[in-house]
């Protein structure tokens, strides 16, 4: 026999030998491949958890917005009971001027000051302030109403008379000062 008939190819075994390693080499390393129903069930249940997940968030944004609605409500139920707490010590002076007999003027007129005083105050508890400008001074549209224009000896455009004070509530106008303007020369 020769010599390559005694060593029954090397090269071969070597390669096969390799090609074992390699095998058993991959069949460790490769994760176990998931078949589609397994895959299907794995999103499935992706999709349910972003279901509910999107049912939660939307439950608790409605939940916010209805407590921010019922707040607002509450803010302006107060505000109110607030201004109206300040009225009542004015009904109650109103009330004991229209039951006493006062047969004095003067006494009279002095309780309604005290009781016009009491209403001011509740007015500026209230943030209410009058709108009540003096003679000569210039025509603003935003807080006074021109009624007429008149002939004066004033600048034009400028309050000759107030026929009704205005008023406003935390810098906005309730209502204008019902005036009256001169008239340009």
């Amino acid at each position: 026999m020769t010599q390559e008939n005694q060593n029954p190819m090397p090269e071969q075994e070597n390669l096969a030998a390799e090609s074992n390693t390699e095998n058993s080499t991959t069949a460790t390393e490769t994760p176990a491949v998931k078949t589609p129903e397994q895959e299907i069930a794995e999103l499935n249940q992706k999709v349910s958890d972003l279901q509910d997940n999107f049912l939660r968030a939307k439950a608790e944004a409605e939940n916010i917005r209805r407590r921010a609605v019922e707040d607002i409500a509450k803010a302006h139920k107060f505000a109110i009971e607030s201004f109206a707490e300040h009225l009542v010590p004015v009904t109650d002076s109103l009330y004991a001027a229209l039951s006493t007999d006062a047969g004095d003027a003067k006494a009279f007129k002095e309780g309604l000051e005290i009781t016009l005083k009491q209403l001011l105050a509740a007015f500026e508890k209230g943030r209410m302030t009058e709108i009540n400008p003096s003679v000569g001074d210039k025509f603003d549209p935003h807080h006074h109403q021109a009624i007429a224009s008149v002939p004066s000896e004033q600048d034009a455009n400028t309050v000759v008379s107030v026929l009704q004070r205005g008023y406003t509530v935390a810098d906005r106008v309730l209502r204008p000062a019902l005036v009256t303007v001169s008239a340009p020369k």
